[in-house]
């Protein structure tokens, strides 16, 4: 190699090591809001700075502050900027439909592809965190790595993976013959205290980070067996005293008031749908700081197909079974101080609907905050996040959404977000 060949691949290494040794420039974003309300418990602020670097809420700062050198500003001056909403309960690997015979003729596979579609629908009506409810083996797991990559524009997706069920119970797979029902078993069914132990231990091996039993019959299942307890009070305990060892929490799909009840009793964390709550179901809820998420969409939801040829016979009629009650249950729970957050059972209706979960709660006797706390400051207790997310505070995540209008004096201003943040990527 001659000389000035050797000169300018020394100039070269040099760069390239200073380079190298040099810190990486901080992403940061500066947006300018026309106004603030950090969290439900406060009141919307005037004109305000929010500095987000690498993912995280550096300041919040009154007035429009200029923007340091290289960063990015986002000018929301005439929006009131909120906390990112947290949804408990939303199933993004479906669609709503009736066609159950679907999952003999689609692969696994087919729901990571849907649930990329409703990743982004989810993340852009506000929702930047979501409790994945019940999927195939490694489809919520996928979508989940997937979204914290930021391979996909969604929501940070906390996943349960494949419910546990007793065998032929809600959750487990009917309707089929004998042989197609074994071929499409999760393998999470479980009879006795032990054997549900070692699922729950299962669930946690393969990459679980909640636990979801179906403590009792479901609406849109093929059984015609109405909609009381399935797992036995020992079974329940086990579960939950299996999952608070590894740190888990459980989750209870529960329609029934026994199984409600037991649910609660045994430890279990949250009760999903709780649609025949009686005065004893709540107070053991009461009692167990067992926190209700009422789902009420999914009733909306599915009676919205009710008489279209969408669902079977059976299922046709569980939902009319249910509608009437779901239309006053939440009110009855509030009345005896029953712990409630915000779940909707996306998946049953269309995804990117959620935000009308809050005027139902609101129109059942929660107030306009109640509801926004019950998306925000509450959904985040549930999953021990809420030194993580739910307000817009210094450290925090920067979660954060914009609307037009005050969420205080109307929550359903939340039904039409204007732009989103997760983890400081911009969703479009």
């Amino acid at each position: 190699m001659n000389r000035p060949h050797r000169t300018a691949l020394a100039a070269l290494l040099t760069a390239t090591a200073a380079l190298t040794a040099a810190p990486a420039l901080a992403d940061t974003t500066v947006i300018h809001a026309g106004a603030v309300l950090a969290d439900a418990d406060s009141e919307p602020s005037g004109p305000a700075t929010i500095t987000v670097t690498d993912g995280r809420i550096v300041s919040v700062a009154p007035g429009h502050n200029p923007a340091p050198a290289g960063a990015e500003v986002v000018d929301l001056a005439t929006r009131t900027v909120v906390p990112g909403l947290i949804d408990l309960h939303v199933h993004l690997t479906g669609d709503p439909g009736g066609d159950f015979w679907r999952e003999a003729v689609e692969p696994d596979e087919w729901g990571v592809v849907v649930g990329a579609k409703n990743a982004r629908l989810t993340a852009l009506a506000g929702f930047t965190t979501v409790r994945e409810a019940g999927s195939a083996q490694e489809t919520a797991f996928s979508l989940r790595r997937g979204t914290e990559e930021g391979m996909i524009p969604g929501p940070r997706i906390v996943a349960a993976g494949p419910p546990l069920a007793i065998v032929g119970g809600h959750g487990d797979v009917t309707g089929f013959r004998p042989e197609i029902n074994r071929l499409l078993s999760s393998g999470y069914t479980c009879t006795g205290a032990v054997e549900c132990a070692e699922k729950v231990r299962r669930a946690s091996q393969n990459g679980s980070d909640v636990i979801k039993i179906t403590a009792t019959g479901g609406v849109l299942s093929q059984q015609g067996r109405g909609l009381g307890a399935h797992f036995t009070s020992e079974e329940m305990e086990s579960i939950a005293d299996t999952a608070h060892s590894l740190g888990l929490k459980v989750m209870a799909h529960a329609h029934g008031a026994r199984g409600i009840e037991a649910a609660s009793r045994a430890g279990i964390d949250t009760i999903e749908h709780a649609t025949f709550i009686d005065e004893p179901a709540a107070r053991a809820m009461r009692e167990n700081g067992t926190v209700l998420i009422p789902t009420l969409m999914a009733f909306k939801g599915v009676a919205e197909g009710l008489g279209k040829g969408i669902y079977t016979p059976v299922v046709e009629a569980k939902i009319r079974e249910t509608y009437e009650t779901a239309q006053v249950f939440l009110r009855n729970a509030l009345r005896w101080n029953v712990p409630v957050a915000f779940g909707t059972d996306a998946g049953v209706f269309a995804h990117g609907r959620n935000a009308e979960e809050l005027g139902l709660m609101v129109a059942q006797g929660m107030s306009n905050r109640d509801a926004l706390a019950a998306a925000t400051t509450r959904a985040a207790e549930v999953l021990e996040m809420e030194d993580e997310i739910g307000r817009i505070a210094p450290g925090y995540s920067a979660d954060i959404i914009a609307v037009e209008g005050n969420p205080l004096s109307d929550v359903t201003v939340l039904e039409d977000v204007d732009w989103v943040m997760v983890r400081g990527r911009v969703i479009e």
